[in-house]
Parts: structure tokens; sequence; C-alpha cells
């Protein structure tokens, strides 16, 4: 790091420059972000209305000038924002360096899909790829990417998400299965739909595209005979009923 280069903690004095650094850059960096959905002066007065004591938010001096800051909690990095004109210096490297050192079990952020420039920066600085969205959740509606640093255990971390994820998984399936057994009663004919069983796996295979369809229609159709199973009593080790 430059020794004209300070990082320290962010006061409320900070924040309209902060809020400035916040729209400059994301206007400095062209189509790598979509249309904001907010007004200017409504980014101020959200910026103006943190609450320091939620976030560690962390300001870089430049020079004797604010160029950039960092915003994250406990599990994830919420902006890293370096003006146009400081980029290219080391701010935005030295920002993400506290924020990893200060997060040694790893953090995640997101970042749009469009912005292929903060996304290979965070890849050069280890972050992994985890998710992938159309923006359903974002604001701007637009496509972005969940990244994740897995902190200085990698394995450790990411065996904590994959408990996470099967935790949900846990609780879709047991979704499905009631789902099944309550729809047999009034289903026309006992008898599977390979037309709509189809359309499941297109549907499904359009949210994780590195499976494909092949892999998901395997998926799909375990899921419905074993639902199926389920639903009719089976012991699920061989059963007496059969498909």
């Amino acid at each position: 790091m430059s020794a004209d280069l300070v990082l320290r903690t962010a006061t409320d004095d900070d924040l309209p420059v902060l809020a400035e650094i916040h729209l400059a850059s994301r206007a400095g960096a062209g189509d790598a972000f979509p249309p904001g959905a907010h007004a200017d002066d409504e980014v101020r007065a959200w910026v103006a209305g943190w609450d320091l004591s939620a976030y560690d938010v962390r300001a870089a001096v430049l020079h004797g000038r604010t160029v950039g800051y960092s915003r994250s909690t406990p599990t994830w990095l919420d902006d890293l924002y370096v003006l146009p004109d400081a980029q290219g210096h080391g701010v935005g490297t030295a920002l993400l360096r506290q924020v990893l050192d200060e997060h040694p079990d790893g953090v995640g952020l997101w970042v749009f899909e469009s912005n292929r420039t903060a996304r290979d920066f965070y890849a050069r600085h280890g972050f992994v790829a985890l998710e992938r969205t159309d923006g359903w959740a974002n604001e701007e509606r637009a496509p972005d990417i969940k990244l994740v640093w897995p902190g200085h255990d990698p394995l450790a971390c990411f065996r904590t998400m994959i408990d996470e994820v099967d935790l949900v998984l846990g609780d879709v399936l047991a979704r499905r299965t009631a789902l099944t057994r309550a729809v047999q009663g009034i289903k026309p004919t006992s008898e599977r739909d390979p037309r709509r069983e189809v359309e499941i796996a297109q549907r499904i295979a359009a949210i994780v595209p590195e499976l494909g369809e092949e892999r998901v229609a395997r998926i799909v159709d375990v899921i419905i005979a074993e639902s199926l199973d389920a639903a009719r009593g089976s012991t699920g080790d061989g059963g007496a009923e059969g498909r």
C-alpha cells in the first residue's frame, strides 16, 4: 500500500463524501452498472442515514483526499467503491485486503453480471462464483452473481455453506413430498404426466444451467418417483407397490 494512502474508520462527517464517491464510481463505470433504481438525491439521503454502529465502513484517503470506501458486516461486503480518477493506484486492493484481513472465516458479496471489471478484480483475490440470478431480488432487476471468498480454511467454509443449503434442500423435499401426496387424490389419473415432467425439468434447468436438462430430468424423475412411493406408503426399501 502506498505511503500516501491511509485507510481509516469512517465517521458521520464522511457520509456526504462517501455518497458522492458511490454515485461517481457507478456513473464512471458506464455499462458495467445497470441504470440506478434511485435518483441521486435519494442515494445521498440513504447514505446519510447509515448507522455506522451496524457496519464497518472504511474511508480511503489518498494525498489527503477521500477517494474510496468499503462497507461490510461480519459476513458480507456490501460496498467497495473508488472514484474513477483514483482507480489504478491500489486503493480498491488496499480496501479489499483490509476487509479480507478482518474476515478470516470468509466473506460474500453480490456483483452485477455486467460488471466484468469488478468480477475479474474479485477473482484475482480468490473469490468464487457460487450463485447466479436473473436479478429478481435486486432493485435494478439486473442479472447478478454471488461471489464468496472462503477465508483461511476454505474446506470448513464451503462445508458450512453446504450444510446450510442441505437444510433448505430438506425443506424443499418435504414440501414437494407433501404436495405430491395432496395432488394424488384430485388428479384425473394415477399415471405420471411425462409432458409436465419435461416442463418441470426445463424450468429447473434454466435456474441451474451448469447441470443441463438431461441431468435435471434424471433428478426430477427420482424426486417424483420417491415422492409417489412415499405418498403410497412405500417404505423406500424395495417397497411393496410398483411405480
